[in-house]
């Protein structure tokens, strides 16, 4: 058995990508972890290509990951909340599971999700997305894990003084950024708790797969 873990943040070691490990650090068998982050992955152009051979046809880094997918019986996908919504990056690697969708395709449908979430205040609204892509590809999401990341504002420059940012909508005005402040994973103990026992859940899961076949 085995377990894939996608980061679809576009920023490599942050906070999306240490949630997601940390469920996989959890987890009893096989993991293999994949950051999206400098990786190039269109969004689905409904050309149709697929349909006949549940084969995406576009030429670019989701081509390399397609087997990895289809191996995996499980994946644990997290992404960031960019406007309350799922970030580009991921939402692209999400649409592109459609080529596994015709022809009643079961390379992904029976398999296991587990949905990650990061925002500058949560990633409640990233979580849903995800179900909702695991759902329509007949993903069972057994799980979710929502935490509180450094927005890019803590570290563009212009955090203390951009009124429009999440220093000044967190904080108020005359914020100064110190290390107290910024938003780390290893300050929300309940939350790496619960990452590590959805790795827990997902491997008793698998087990029940492995014994049902």
């Amino acid at each position: 058995m085995k377990v894939l873990g996608i980061s679809g943040s576009p920023r490599k070691n942050h906070t999306t990508d240490l949630l997601v490990k940390a469920v996989l650090d959890s987890v009893k068998v096989e993991t293999e972890f994949i950051s999206l982050a400098g990786m190039q992955i269109s969004p689905c152009i409904a050309c149709l290509g697929c349909v006949k051979d549940n084969i995406c046809k576009l030429n670019d880094d989701m081509q390399g990951l397609r087997q990895k997918i289809v191996d995996a019986d499980a994946y644990v996908i997290g992404a960031t909340n960019y406007y309350s919504m799922l970030n580009g990056l991921a939402h692209c690697f999400l649409e592109r599971l459609y080529q596994f969708r015709h022809n009643e395709g079961k390379a992904i449908a029976g398999k296991l999700g587990i949905a990650v979430g990061v925002g500058g205040s949560n990633g409640d609204p990233v979580v849903n997305n995800i179900k909702t892509f695991l759902q329509y590809n007949q993903i069972e999401c057994i799980g979710e894990v929502s935490a509180q990341g450094a927005a890019s504002c803590f570290t563009c420059g212009y955090g203390e003084t951009c009124k429009v940012g999440a220093v000044h909508m967190f904080f108020g005005p005359d914020t100064k950024i110190t290390p107290e402040i910024i938003p780390d994973l290893s300050k929300q103990p309940e939350i790496i708790e619960q990452a590590s026992e959805l790795g827990h859940k997902l491997t008793e899961r698998l087990k029940g797969f492995a014994c049902a076949t």
